[in-house]
């Protein structure tokens, strides 16, 4: 790749690794429309985090534009199912502007504050315990299908109330909407998306009514209470909090805890400041390493918003109806901000990434993903010190969501 019309992010070599394509742009094209998908695409970090503050951009385009204006198919041309799904989707809080963002993010903060947090954190030890105790006896283990996945799976399912015999039947139903983040034009991505809308909206929705008439000390008794309290938080709401909440609440952690382990493989030297002489693990160096993991390969490599009204950046004239991506992922390797950003640093100090966005959109479950990745790290490596690859790992085919399908481990 030579230059900016080369660029292809739904490419398997770009999403293998993105990261010299990244820098190309930066050198060439920091701010560059993308015209097969009437995108600009930035990958400096100031103007990332200058433009996710700036409110001229945003979500609900259909405020300020119709669908027919935007070239969308409407009415009959879109399947019942489909326009279902959207009609959900758009009730997320991450896809809603003020003043209806401020009301839904202000109810559902309560439960993601860093107190709130620091409340879970011996039942998320255990849950992690009780996992690592697993793999005892076991030579080998999938990083991702016996660890990264069930943990935060686990924790926010438990917040939300979901009965444990039931957590097992997310997994689907949750990976087929978090296709629907990604960039694709692919249509099964959308069928899978919207009978998934279905399954969880039934599921929800029984389990909401349960609740209402015995409720429990969890975030979905919080949300229906509000709903009833004169919050204005009606059924869509309340369903399709609870979906985003689910997806949310583990699509990033599981994808920090793959991507650090997998960087960690990659740079033994970096694995070995973890350890004393004596081979012991240094649980000083767990939260910065943290921080760097989500610097170094973040879990979510980009949003987007639409414009909403045209502007000029930069000597870029951003016209209403377009849309302008942050891409994370190359803010984060961008060498005005970082020192040496293309080498893992699990001791960088001054590492104000942007792997949880910025302005109001700013991840709500960060505080809860630290503090997972924190504690999974921390008792993993303290009780397998000398892991190692146990075969290739296999990366999901997706740019937006960046992690590890498969990623086997030697355990000794």
């Amino acid at each position: 790749m030579t230059d900016a019309t080369a660029f292809s992010p739904l490419s398997p070599e770009f999403q293998a690794n993105p990261y010299p394509y990244y820098a190309m742009l930066r050198m060439g094209a920091p701010i560059y429309y993308w015209k097969d998908w009437k995108m600009w695409l930035c990958t400096r970090h100031d103007d990332c985090a200058t433009l996710l503050r700036d409110n001229r951009l945003g979500h609900e385009i259909l405020r300020h534009m119709d669908a027919e204006e935007l070239g969308w198919a409407t009415g009959e041309a879109v399947e019942e199912k489909q326009r279902f799904r959207l009609r959900l989707q758009r009730r997320w809080i991450l896809f809603k502007d003020p003043p209806d963002h401020t009301r839904l993010r202000s109810l559902v903060h309560k439960a993601f504050t860093p107190r709130m947090i620091e409340q879970l954190r011996g039942h998320i030890e255990d849950i992690t315990d009780k996992l690592i105790g697993a793999m005892a006896g076991k030579d080998e283990i999938d990083l991702i299908k016996d660890f990264a996945f069930p943990l935060p799976v686990t924790v926010i399912a438990e917040m939300l109330g979901v009965p444990v015999e039931d957590q097992g039947m997310f997994s689907s139903w949750s990976d087929d909407l978090a296709g629907t983040l990604d960039l694709t034009d692919d249509r099964t991505v959308f069928d899978r998306a919207a009978d998934a809308t279905v399954e969880f909206y039934d599921y929800f929705k029984a389990l909401a009514e349960k609740r209402r008439h015995d409720p429990k000390n969890d975030l979905l008794t919080a949300l229906v209470q509000a709903e009833e309290d004169g919050d204005r938080l009606d059924e869509d709401e309340l369903i399709s909090t609870c979906i985003l909440l689910l997806i949310a609440g583990h699509e990033t952690t599981v994808n920090l805890i793959g991507n650090g382990i997998n960087a960690l493989l990659d740079n033994p030297a970096q694995m070995a400041l973890l350890r004393d002489v004596d081979v012991e693990y240094r649980p000083e160096l767990v939260k910065s390493a943290t921080e760097e993991f989500l610097r170094y390969d973040s879990p979510a490599q980009l949003s987007r918003r639409w414009v909403l009204e045209p502007f000029e950046y930069n000597g870029h004239q951003f016209e209403m109806g377009q849309q302008v991506a942050m891409a994370f992922g190359a803010a984060n390797r961008d060498p005005e901000r970082f020192e040496n950003p293309d080498t893992l640093d699990i001791q960088r100090e001054n590492n104000k990434h942007l792997a949880f966005g910025n302005g109001i959109h700013f991840c709500l479950g960060a505080p809860l993903a630290r503090m997972e990745g924190q504690i999974a790290f921390d008792r993993l490596l303290k009780r397998y010190p000398t892991l190692s690859r146990a075969g290739e790992p296999v990366r999901r085919p997706a740019y937006v969501l960046r992690g590890f399908s498969s990623l086997p481990i030697k355990l000794g």
